[in-house]
Protein backbone atom coordinates (compact mmCIF):
# COMPACT_ATOMS: atom_id res chain seq x y z
CA UNK A 1 0.00 0.00 0.00
CA UNK A 2 1.35 3.23 -1.05
CA UNK A 3 1.82 5.78 1.43
CA UNK A 4 -1.16 8.10 -0.15
CA UNK A 5 -3.69 5.18 0.44
CA UNK A 6 -2.61 4.81 3.95
CA UNK A 7 -3.01 8.27 4.47
CA UNK A 8 -6.77 8.12 2.67
CA UNK A 9 -7.40 4.69 4.75
CA UNK A 10 -6.59 6.35 7.62
CA UNK A 11 -8.77 9.40 6.38
CA UNK A 12 -11.79 7.00 6.41
CA UNK A 13 -10.99 4.97 9.01
CA UNK A 14 -11.49 8.58 11.35
CA UNK A 15 -14.57 9.69 9.06
CA UNK A 16 -16.53 6.58 10.32
CA UNK A 17 -15.80 6.67 13.54
CA UNK A 18 -16.84 10.09 14.10
CA UNK A 19 -20.35 8.93 12.50
CA UNK A 20 -20.59 6.24 13.69
CA UNK A 21 -23.26 6.42 15.88
CA UNK A 22 -26.64 4.40 16.64
CA UNK A 23 -28.98 7.20 14.28
CA UNK A 24 -26.77 6.71 11.33
CA UNK A 25 -27.00 3.32 12.02
CA UNK A 26 -29.26 0.66 10.00
CA UNK A 27 -29.63 -3.28 9.86
CA UNK A 28 -28.86 -4.26 6.35
CA UNK A 29 -29.91 -7.90 6.97
CA UNK A 30 -33.70 -7.49 6.34
CA UNK A 31 -32.35 -6.49 2.30
CA UNK A 32 -30.41 -9.61 2.01
CA UNK A 33 -31.21 -13.55 2.02
CA UNK A 34 -27.55 -14.83 2.61
CA UNK A 35 -26.01 -14.06 6.16
CA UNK A 36 -24.06 -11.19 6.30
CA UNK A 37 -20.63 -10.66 8.21
CA UNK A 38 -21.83 -7.15 9.71
CA UNK A 39 -25.50 -6.81 9.36
CA UNK A 40 -26.04 -3.59 11.01
CA UNK A 41 -23.80 -0.91 9.40
CA UNK A 42 -23.67 2.72 8.63
CA UNK A 43 -26.60 3.97 6.04
CA UNK A 44 -26.09 4.91 2.72
CA UNK A 45 -26.33 8.54 2.49
CA UNK A 46 -23.50 8.99 5.64
CA UNK A 47 -21.11 6.68 3.54
CA UNK A 48 -21.90 8.72 0.61
CA UNK A 49 -21.24 11.88 2.67
CA UNK A 50 -18.02 10.30 3.88
CA UNK A 51 -16.94 9.47 0.53
CA UNK A 52 -17.76 12.97 -1.14
CA UNK A 53 -15.32 14.68 2.36
CA UNK A 54 -12.44 12.33 1.38
CA UNK A 55 -12.48 12.38 -2.55
CA UNK A 56 -12.73 16.14 -2.31
CA UNK A 57 -8.91 15.97 -1.30
CA UNK A 58 -8.17 13.19 -4.12
CA UNK A 59 -10.31 14.70 -7.36
CA UNK A 60 -7.76 15.89 -9.16
CA UNK A 61 -4.87 13.03 -8.97
CA UNK A 62 -4.62 11.22 -12.31
CA UNK A 63 -7.49 8.79 -13.07
CA UNK A 64 -4.47 6.13 -12.52
CA UNK A 65 -3.56 7.25 -9.28
CA UNK A 66 -6.54 6.98 -8.13
CA UNK A 67 -7.35 3.94 -9.21
CA UNK A 68 -4.41 2.90 -7.72
CA UNK A 69 -5.61 3.57 -4.34
CA UNK A 70 -8.91 2.12 -4.76
CA UNK A 71 -7.11 -1.07 -5.23
CA UNK A 72 -5.04 -0.45 -2.49
CA UNK A 73 -8.87 0.10 -0.27
CA UNK A 74 -10.13 -3.05 -1.19
CA UNK A 75 -6.73 -5.38 -1.10
CA UNK A 76 -7.08 -3.94 2.78
CA UNK A 77 -10.09 -5.91 3.74
CA UNK A 78 -10.97 -2.87 6.26
CA UNK A 79 -14.84 -2.83 6.75
CA UNK A 80 -16.65 -0.08 4.03
CA UNK A 81 -13.68 -0.08 1.66
CA UNK A 82 -14.88 -1.90 -1.11
CA UNK A 83 -18.20 1.35 -0.99
CA UNK A 84 -15.77 3.92 -0.92
CA UNK A 85 -13.43 2.31 -3.55
CA UNK A 86 -16.47 1.61 -6.01
CA UNK A 87 -18.07 5.30 -5.10
CA UNK A 88 -14.61 7.07 -5.55
CA UNK A 89 -14.25 5.14 -9.29
CA UNK A 90 -17.70 6.15 -10.12
CA UNK A 91 -17.14 9.85 -9.06
CA UNK A 92 -14.19 9.60 -11.66
CA UNK A 93 -15.85 7.64 -13.95
CA UNK A 94 -15.94 10.43 -17.03
CA UNK A 95 -11.97 10.03 -16.75
CA UNK A 96 -11.92 6.03 -17.47
CA UNK A 97 -10.56 4.87 -20.72
CA UNK A 98 -11.45 1.87 -22.01
CA UNK A 99 -8.56 -0.37 -20.90
CA UNK A 100 -9.76 0.44 -17.40
CA UNK A 101 -12.49 -2.21 -18.19
CA UNK A 102 -10.00 -5.18 -17.19
CA UNK A 103 -9.74 -3.49 -13.93
CA UNK A 104 -13.31 -3.34 -13.21
CA UNK A 105 -14.13 -6.52 -14.17
CA UNK A 106 -11.26 -7.86 -11.67
CA UNK A 107 -13.13 -6.13 -8.60
CA UNK A 108 -16.38 -7.40 -9.76
CA UNK A 109 -14.76 -11.06 -9.79
CA UNK A 110 -12.64 -10.66 -6.73
CA UNK A 111 -14.71 -8.77 -4.58
CA UNK A 112 -18.43 -8.56 -5.10
CA UNK A 113 -20.42 -11.21 -3.45
CA UNK A 114 -24.12 -9.41 -2.77
CA UNK A 115 -26.46 -7.49 -4.95
CA UNK A 116 -25.71 -4.27 -3.38
CA UNK A 117 -22.10 -4.24 -4.24
CA UNK A 118 -22.91 -5.67 -7.88
CA UNK A 119 -25.07 -2.68 -8.42
CA UNK A 120 -22.72 -0.29 -6.78
CA UNK A 121 -20.22 -1.20 -9.40
CA UNK A 122 -22.33 -2.10 -12.65
CA UNK A 123 -24.71 0.89 -12.65
CA UNK A 124 -21.68 3.19 -11.83
CA UNK A 125 -18.15 2.87 -13.32
CA UNK A 126 -18.47 -0.43 -14.88
CA UNK A 127 -22.20 0.66 -16.61
CA UNK A 128 -20.65 4.29 -17.86
CA UNK A 129 -17.68 2.46 -19.66
CA UNK A 130 -19.91 -0.12 -21.80
CA UNK A 131 -22.32 2.77 -22.65
CA UNK A 132 -18.86 4.80 -23.92
CA UNK A 133 -17.40 1.31 -25.48
CA UNK A 134 -20.36 -0.92 -26.73
CA UNK A 135 -17.61 -2.93 -28.42
CA UNK A 136 -16.88 -4.53 -24.21
CA UNK A 137 -20.30 -5.76 -23.95
CA UNK A 138 -19.58 -9.16 -25.42
CA UNK A 139 -17.25 -9.44 -21.99
CA UNK A 140 -20.63 -8.22 -19.82
CA UNK A 141 -22.48 -10.80 -22.03
CA UNK A 142 -19.77 -13.63 -21.08
CA UNK A 143 -20.81 -13.17 -16.79
CA UNK A 144 -24.25 -14.62 -17.56
CA UNK A 145 -22.17 -18.00 -17.94
CA UNK A 146 -21.21 -18.19 -14.32
CA UNK A 147 -21.78 -19.98 -11.60
CA UNK A 148 -21.99 -17.20 -9.19
CA UNK A 149 -25.30 -15.44 -9.11
CA UNK A 150 -23.86 -11.79 -8.89
CA UNK A 151 -21.95 -12.69 -11.75
CA UNK A 152 -25.24 -13.47 -13.80
CA UNK A 153 -26.64 -10.38 -12.54
CA UNK A 154 -24.29 -7.93 -13.65
CA UNK A 155 -24.54 -8.85 -16.71
CA UNK A 156 -28.11 -7.59 -17.15
CA UNK A 157 -27.42 -4.54 -14.69
CA UNK A 158 -24.26 -3.30 -15.85
CA UNK A 159 -26.33 -2.43 -19.32
CA UNK A 160 -28.76 -0.07 -17.45
CA UNK A 161 -26.85 2.91 -17.87
CA UNK A 162 -26.90 2.30 -21.32
CA UNK A 163 -30.21 1.67 -22.14
CA UNK A 164 -31.21 4.49 -19.96
CA UNK A 165 -29.17 6.26 -22.39
CA UNK A 166 -31.26 4.88 -24.98
CA UNK A 167 -28.49 2.59 -26.55
CA UNK A 168 -27.68 -1.21 -26.69
CA UNK A 169 -31.45 -2.41 -26.48
CA UNK A 170 -30.68 -5.25 -28.35
CA UNK A 171 -27.57 -6.44 -25.71
CA UNK A 172 -30.53 -5.99 -23.49
CA UNK A 173 -32.93 -8.46 -25.06
CA UNK A 174 -30.22 -10.74 -25.92
CA UNK A 175 -28.59 -10.83 -22.07
CA UNK A 176 -32.39 -11.36 -20.74
CA UNK A 177 -33.28 -14.01 -23.32
CA UNK A 178 -29.90 -15.47 -22.03
CA UNK A 179 -30.82 -15.47 -18.12
CA UNK A 180 -35.17 -15.96 -18.86
CA UNK A 181 -35.59 -18.82 -16.51
CA UNK A 182 -32.17 -18.53 -14.17
CA UNK A 183 -33.81 -20.01 -10.88
CA UNK A 184 -31.77 -17.51 -8.61
CA UNK A 185 -34.59 -14.38 -7.88
CA UNK A 186 -31.72 -12.03 -7.33
CA UNK A 187 -30.87 -12.63 -10.92
CA UNK A 188 -34.63 -12.73 -12.29
CA UNK A 189 -34.98 -9.34 -10.33
CA UNK A 190 -31.34 -8.23 -11.94
CA UNK A 191 -33.01 -8.81 -15.29
CA UNK A 192 -36.58 -7.89 -14.70
CA UNK A 193 -34.89 -4.43 -13.57
CA UNK A 194 -33.02 -3.89 -16.88
CA UNK A 195 -36.09 -4.68 -19.17
CA UNK A 196 -38.15 -2.19 -16.40
CA UNK A 197 -35.54 0.69 -17.02
CA UNK A 198 -35.61 0.00 -21.47
CA UNK A 199 -39.06 0.75 -20.94
CA UNK A 200 -38.23 4.63 -20.65
CA UNK A 201 -37.11 4.44 -24.32
CA UNK A 202 -38.38 1.18 -25.95
CA UNK A 203 -42.09 0.95 -24.00
CA UNK A 204 -43.33 -0.80 -26.82
CA UNK A 205 -40.18 -3.37 -28.18
CA UNK A 206 -40.05 -4.10 -24.35
CA UNK A 207 -43.94 -5.10 -24.28
CA UNK A 208 -43.70 -7.33 -27.44
CA UNK A 209 -40.26 -9.13 -26.14
CA UNK A 210 -41.96 -9.81 -22.81
CA UNK A 211 -45.27 -10.83 -24.30
CA UNK A 212 -44.09 -13.26 -26.40
CA UNK A 213 -42.29 -14.84 -23.14
CA UNK A 214 -45.00 -14.43 -20.37
CA UNK A 215 -45.89 -17.86 -20.62
CA UNK A 216 -41.98 -18.59 -19.96
CA UNK A 217 -41.18 -15.87 -17.70
CA UNK A 218 -40.64 -15.66 -14.07
CA UNK A 219 -43.26 -13.66 -12.40
CA UNK A 220 -41.22 -12.37 -10.43
CA UNK A 221 -39.17 -10.70 -13.62
CA UNK A 222 -42.36 -9.96 -15.26
CA UNK A 223 -43.66 -8.04 -12.63
CA UNK A 224 -40.26 -5.87 -12.44
CA UNK A 225 -40.04 -5.67 -16.07
CA UNK A 226 -43.58 -4.30 -16.70
CA UNK A 227 -43.77 -1.77 -13.41
CA UNK A 228 -43.65 1.32 -15.61
CA UNK A 229 -45.78 0.20 -18.06
CA UNK A 230 -49.56 1.72 -19.02
CA UNK A 231 -52.00 -0.05 -17.06
CA UNK A 232 -53.62 -1.51 -20.17
CA UNK A 233 -50.16 -3.56 -21.35
CA UNK A 234 -49.13 -4.62 -17.83
CA UNK A 235 -52.89 -6.35 -17.79
CA UNK A 236 -52.01 -7.62 -20.99
CA UNK A 237 -48.54 -9.10 -19.65
CA UNK A 238 -50.38 -10.46 -16.56
CA UNK A 239 -53.10 -11.88 -17.99
CA UNK A 240 -53.21 -15.92 -17.87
Amino acid sequence: MTSLSAKVLTDLQGAIQRQDKPSNRIDYQRFHKQPLEHPVGLRTPVLRAVSSEIFSELKRLPAADLLKICDDLLASGRRYMLFFAFDFADRSKRRLSKSDFSRLERWLKTYVADWGSCDHLCCGPLGFLLLQHEELSPRAYRWADSTRWWLRRAAAVSLIVAVRNGRMIEEVFKTAEKLLNDPEDLVQKGYGWMLKEATREFPAEVFDWVLARRKSMPRTALRYAIEKLPPAMKRRAMAK
